[in-house]
C-alpha cells in the first residue's frame, strides 16, 4: 500500500523552474517504480518521467528530455521532478504515481501500470 501526496506546483513564467515533490507512505517504497504524468484540459493523461526503484534508471518523454529531471530519496520516501526551462505547453496537472518495480521498462510509459496515484498539483507556465 502506497499513498502519495504531491506538492510544489504553482505559477511560473516561461523559462523558469519548479520542483515538484511527491511524499509517499508505505514500508516498501524503495521497491516501487515512481512516475510522473500530466494532464492538460481536454487532453489525455501523458507520461512525463519514471525512475526505477533499485538501480534508479530514469526514462523521460521526448517533450521534457533535457529539461526535467526525476529523482528519489528512498530514505525520505520522496520522489522529485525538477522542471527547468518551462514552456507554456508544460501547463497541466501533474500526478505522481507508483507501480510495482519488476516490470520491463517499456511498461512504465503507460498509466495502466500504476496502481497508486496522488491527487495532482497544478503547474501553470505563463508566456
Amino acid at each position: 500500500q502506497v499513498q502519495l501526496v504531491e506538492s510544489g506546483g504553482g505559477l511560473v513564467q516561461a523559462g523558469g523552474s519548479l520542483r515538484l515533490s511527491c511524499a509517499a507512505s508505505g514500508r516498501t517504497f524503495s521497491s516501487y517504480a515512481m512516475g510522473w504524468f500530466r494532464q492538460a484540459p481536454g487532453k489525455e493523461r501523458e507520461f512525463v518521467a519514471v525512475i526505477r526503484g533499485s538501480a534508479g534508471n530514469t526514462y523521460y518523454a521526448d517533450s521534457v528530455k533535457g529539461r526535467f529531471t526525476i529523482s528519489r530519496d528512498n530514505a525520505k520516501n520522496t520522489v522529485y521532478l525538477q522542471m527547468n526551462s518551462l514552456k507554456p505547453e508544460d501547463t497541466a496537472v501533474y500526478y505522481c504515481a507508483a507501480a510495482p518495480g519488476y516490470y520491463s521498462s517499456s511498461y512504465y510509459y503507460g498509466s495502466d501500470t500504476y496502481g497508486y496515484w496522488g491527487q495532482g498539483t497544478q503547474v501553470t507556465v505563463s508566456s
